[in-house]
């Protein structure tokens, strides 16, 4: 049973039903969306409209949610409901196929001049996830419903978990006021997305350069200090096994890009020795190894059960290629953090970001 929406002017307990008319809303509907996409329920930001395929056809609109799947928009307009439905479908199959750089550059032709990271960052307040495009999902646009597209797309979305569904508009005009309703034909909700296969992660995600890694150091009142940091060429994290276990990582070799959280990226250095509990770690001082602890710090390296080495601070020590105060800490929205002290940097932006704002070497 097709779809069908009603909408009453009610005065003084008296009802009047207002008489729908599609006239004009279809080729409408598509710049309506693109200007405030959470007419489809859900905050999107828009990354492509009229994005040409390889094979020929154009996609209405693509987006991206907040977990960074894709969203294939493709509006009903005079297609048939088998058409409409096998063209979603088929586009779909596309964008599956897209990696991360694709979508990338899908966005660049739709906003020349900003960046994808910068652009997901403001619409969600969240740093763009590693994976993009690991599941897409499938919105057809009509301003009429008829039984045949029911038919097909609850067949597809309930008996076979398919993400397709159909956001109905109708258009309401009463004395002089224009009005908007919207409703789906399958119950909307935020689809789960499945489990990624393993063979799409290189496409979907960034490839890590083999070198460069992302650390945090945690600043705290009365603990490590970031001038310590700075002057005598060192990381440190600890306090718990969740803070220390990712530092150890760290290879000898690799290129750190530290990030003060809540401050932004103030130091890249060379790792040049390997993790040590804080009471055995040493650092250069004018060529001359010398025990940390023993230096005039200004922070703090001792916690509660340090005895065990799972509660103690451990330092890994770096030869600086660029360190800034932290007062002079840059950031930018769309740049990476991560909750863990020690990650790998994958993401191009923050090391473009980070190298141009340095005056580093590539």
């Amino acid at each position: 049973m097709a779809v069908e929406m009603g909408l009453w002017r009610a005065d003084e307990g008296n009802l009047s039903r207002l008489v729908p008319t599609s006239i004009g809303l279809e080729s409408q509907l598509e710049t309506y969306i693109e200007s405030d996409p959470t007419m489809l329920g859900e905050t999107l930001l828009i990354i492509g409209r009229q994005v040409a395929t390889s094979f020929g056809g154009f996609i209405d609109l693509l987006a991206l949610d907040e977990t960074a799947a894709v969203h294939v928009i493709e509006l009903k307009r005079d297609k048939t409901p088998r058409d409409v439905t096998a063209q979603a479908l088929d586009y779909g199959s596309w964008v599956a196929g897209l990696g991360r750089a694709e979508i990338q550059a899908i966005f660049e032709t739709y906003k020349p001049g900003i960046a994808l990271e910068e652009a997901f960052a403001e619409c969600f307040n969240e740093t763009l996830p590693e994976e993009v495009n690991s599941t897409q999902t499938f919105t057809i646009v009509a301003a009429s419903v008829d039984a045949a597209t029911e038919r097909i797309v609850r067949f597809l979305n309930e008996d076979f978990g398919v993400p397709i569904n159909v956001v109905f508009f109708r258009h309401f005009e009463d004395n002089g006021a224009r009005y908007l309703a919207r409703t789906w034909l399958v119950e909307h909700e935020s689809p789960q997305a499945p489990g990624t296969a393993p063979t799409r992660q290189t496409k979907t995600r960034e490839a890590w350069n083999g070198s460069d890694w992302y650390v945090a150091f945690g600043e705290e009142s009365g603990s490590r200090q970031w001038t310590d940091a700075q002057k005598y060429g060192f990381v440190s994290g600890g306090g718990g096994n969740w803070f220390s276990r990712t530092l150890k990582n760290l290879p000898i070799g690799a290129r750190v890009f530290v990030h003060i959280p809540k401050a932004g990226y103030v130091g890249v250095g060379t790792v040049i020795g390997e993790a040590r509990r804080f009471d055995q770690a040493l650092v250069e001082v004018d060529g001359v190894e010398t025990s940390l602890q023993s230096l005039p710090l200004v922070g703090k390296y001792r916690h509660d059960g340090d005895a065990e080495d799972e509660n103690a601070e451990w330092v890994v020590p770096v030869a600086w290629i660029k360190t800034v105060p932290r007062e002079q800490a840059m950031w930018k929205n769309g740049m990476f953090a991560n909750q863990n002290t020690a990650a790998k940097l994958r993401q191009k932006f923050t090391i473009e970001q980070v190298t141009d704002e340095f005056e580093l070497d590539d």
